[in-house]
């Protein structure tokens, strides 16, 4: 009888190390890899769980982290540098959307074939990135998310707010629907890209603040890419980002605009910047 895995427990704090220690592993050399992989991660304030997120990423899974810090007030900046990781500062804040602007061009300027997104919070779990890369290199994607939602108890188990989970549900039904397709969760913070999604959409029109994500998987919709998740435990906890109910108001109402302008501009009623080829 096979035994179950056990939920990963929640331990934010670990000792900083070096990220040589999942580049380059000791004892047998990894087979060469066809492609380059590029994590980054856009962080605010993540001194607390940085080394935690990283900690958990399988050795040789990744050939470079690059961390874009938008404007801290904590040791994030120090914290990374001591880890080894290439850091790109803001000297402002520039929105979760700006972060991840910069997070991209890096990873092309860095020769990336293929891109994983995922916030250096502990809220995603780390442990998952080469499974949702091997989709990509097979080709049967171009675009992977996790799922937080494999199921509600497991959402709701995990920390999951009733009303964030709610309007999760709701969104995500109303995007699957409005762009024909299936996925789980639309909102995730874990990603993962082909570099030819990031040399096509032109992600530098769309908002610098958190419907960002959602502007770019209807671009990614719009010019014919393919769209899947698998699902990843996540964990909420203080130290995890999130927006507060107010702004996910707002983020709920950009969501809905961004299905409206790609509408608009499939039935040729209007054209939307953000729609066109670059």
């Amino acid at each position: 009888m096979p035994t179950l895995l056990k939920r990963p427990p929640l331990q934010p704090k670990h000792e900083i190390f070096h990220i040589e220690r999942l580049l380059a592993p000791e004892g047998d050399p990894l087979p060469p890899r066809r492609h380059k992989i590029v994590a980054v991660l856009p962080a605010y304030n993540a001194e607390r769980t940085l080394a935690a997120t990283l900690a958990d990423v399988p050795v040789g899974a990744v050939d470079e982290f690059i961390l874009v810090d938008d404007g801290s007030s904590d040791r994030t900046v120090q914290v990374a540098r001591e880890m080894g990781l290439t850091v790109v500062e803001h000297p402002e804040n520039r929105g979760y959307g700006g972060n991840q602007k910069t997070c991209y061009r890096m990873a092309l300027d860095h020769g990336a074939d293929i891109v994983v997104m995922i916030h250096p919070d502990y809220q995603y779990d780390s442990r998952v990135i080469p499974t949702a890369v091997d989709i990509i290199e097979l080709g049967i994607c171009d675009v992977v998310l996790g799922s937080r939602v494999r199921s509600r108890a497991e959402a709701l188990h995990g920390g999951m707010p009733v009303w964030k989970y709610l309007a999760n549900r709701f969104l995500t039904t109303a995007e699957n629907f409005a762009l024909g397709q299936n996925l789980g969760d639309f909102h995730s913070g874990f990603r993962v890209y082909r570099r030819e999604v990031l040399e096509k959409i032109p992600f530098e029109r769309n908002s610098d603040d958190f419907v960002f994500d959602t502007q770019f998987l209807v671009q990614a919709v719009r010019f014919g890419f393919r769209l899947g998740d698998i699902p990843v435990p996540v964990r909420y906890f203080d130290e995890a980002s999130s927006i507060n109910f107010r702004r996910s108001v707002r983020y709920g109402f950009g969501t809905l605009a961004a299905l409206g302008d790609y509408w608009l501009d499939r039935l040729r009623w209007r054209k939307s910047a953000r729609l066109q080829p670059r």
